[in-house]
């Protein structure tokens, strides 16, 4: 759920007059925030605690005492004196200091233990306007060491800086990698103006804390909600459960773009593959692909109408030529089908056919391709996705650094995996045929839209952090080889 800081506030208010002790929740979300610092780093090093005066800053005490217990080097720069501090952060201050031997500092050492994460407990909700003094000069010295040190900056609850209700950054404010928001997600952390401070988005839940009785309009996309879509497989199965893709894509020149789809949707759990091609590019795909792909040779587009498949992912390096044949297929096909890249485009010259469709549809277009389906027109992304799919029904997968979901009549859903190394040629591909493979599964197209986001973001995380590569490194059939490593991520319920 995506709550106000007043909603925040008020079930924090309620869960105290239940009886529920502010120590009880501070400690579940200081475990929280360790866990999730530990599924990107799996090997312990340093961590260093940015501590404001508040409960946020006790939150991120009680982190790094879990990350202590896995071996972490624990370092403590303060903003304050500890007197200043509140009690309960206080408390947790000294604890850290008896029982792990946590060193002050004033500066980072030349020389830590890595990976270098720092904890970023300055500021909560709440605090209100652009910071100044000490925690001014924190938040720069923060961001300045993330760029020349490659540190890791996650935000305890949101980063420092940032207005949680706006979503715009203050001046300075913390440039996080990852922000573990506790409880409920702050409205401001999913605003298009926050997505460069708030990085990778985490939820991490405090059971004792009832949601708000409202209508939710938005959510996060996280694994505990997608997991009963991606329940065990029963033993006894066979191919034809888990439905026949059909792939049309690729042209002289983008043939890639047909082997990335039709391979993502093998991976991705499709009982069967087909790949259709047209005589210019039949035998260069039917050379190159994996043997378990079916390439199938046809004269124009219009003979995939017929085919016996369950679902269709069409677009990916079509190309410009056949407009009209990719535009009837579009169209009639009586078959959910995504529709992607050259796909789109053609659509966008034909705007009356997004109200026809034979069956359900999936778009996924880059902000690009959106603008000439439907123009921006000074919208953020959020209304931009909305007024779209009131106007057209489609389910849409508007994409970004911050992936949105729409389609009339269902909460607005938010990805909140991925990171910067997706920013390259092909990852719409992957997602395209990813996607493809759930409907051909019998999603329906928001599940599959859901679970291609996710798990695509989550195959990227997996492959940086595990590999310690850079991001910059990253390319779009490396997606393809973790999709197995991200479903068991999603199944175990991994924030």
């Amino acid at each position: 759920m995506i709550v106000t800081t007043s909603e925040m506030i008020a079930a924090e208010k309620e869960a105290f007059e239940r009886g529920v002790q502010a120590s009880e929740l501070m400690n579940q979300a200081g475990e929280g925030i360790a866990e999730v610092v530990q599924e990107f780093f799996k090997t312990p090093g340093t961590c260093v605690v940015y501590a404001g005066k508040g409960h946020n800053a006790g939150d991120a005490l009680v982190a790094a005492h879990f990350l202590a217990e896995k071996g972490w080097n624990i370092l403590i720069r303060l903003a304050f004196r500890p007197e200043e501090m509140a009690l309960l952060s206080q408390s947790h201050l000294q604890l850290l200091i008896k029982h792990h031997r946590a060193a002050f500092i004033q500066e980072l050492p030349s020389k830590v233990t890595t990976p270098l994460v720092f904890l970023d407990g300055l500021l909560g909700i709440g605090s209100g306007g652009a910071p100044r003094g000490v925690l001014r000069t924190l938040i720069e010295e923060m961001n300045l060491l993330r760029r020349e040190r490659n540190a890791f900056v996650v935000g305890v609850d949101l980063p420092s800086g940032l207005d949680e209700t706006t979503g715009m950054p203050f001046n300075p404010c913390v440039e996080a990698d990852l922000t573990t928001t506790i409880a409920f997600v702050k409205k401001g952390l999913v605003a298009d103006t926050a997505t460069n401070n708030v990085g990778r988005l985490a939820l991490v839940p405090l059971v004792e804390l009832q949601a708000p009785e409202k209508k939710e309009k938005d959510l996060l996309i996280t694994a505990p909600y997608l997991r009963a879509l991606l329940s065990p497989r029963s033993f006894e199965v066979h191919k034809g459960m888990f439905g026949h893709v059909g792939i049309v894509a690729g042209s002289p020149g983008y043939l890639g773009a047909a082997r990335m789809a039709a391979t993502a949707s093998l991976h991705a759990g499709a009982g069967l593959v087909t790949l259709y091609a047209l005589p210019e590019a039949y035998p260069l795909l039917a050379t190159t692909l994996s043997s378990e792909i079916m390439v199938k040779p046809v004269a124009s587009w219009k003979e995939v109408l017929s085919e016996p498949l369950d679902a269709l992912g069409v677009g990916p390096g079509l190309g410009q030529d056949h407009r009209k044949e990719i535009l009837e297929l579009v169209e009639k096909i009586p078959l959910p089908c995504v529709v992607d890249a050259d796909a789109l485009n053609t659509l966008a010259a034909h705007k009356e056919i997004l109200t026809r469709f034979q069956a359900p549809r999936l778009l996924t277009p880059h902000p690009g391709e959106m603008e000439r389906l439907f123009s921006k027109k000074g919208r953020d992304r959020r209304t931009w996705a909305t007024d779209f799919v009131e106007q057209y029904p489609v389910t849409l997968i508007l994409k970004g650094a911050r992936s949105i979901v729409a389609e009339e009549g269902q909460q607005l859903a938010y990805n909140s995996t991925g990171n910067p190394g997706m920013a390259s040629g092909g990852m719409g591909d992957v997602l395209t045929g990813v996607a493809t493979a759930f409907l051909a599964a019998g999603k329906t197209t928001r599940e599959a839209a859901m679970l291609a986001v996710w798990l695509c973001g989550r195959a990227a995380e997996m492959v940086v952090f595990e590999k310690e590569a850079s991001p910059e490194s990253l390319v779009a059939t490396d997606l393809i080889g973790a999709l197995g490593k991200a479903m068991t991520s999603l199944r175990s319920g991994e924030y």
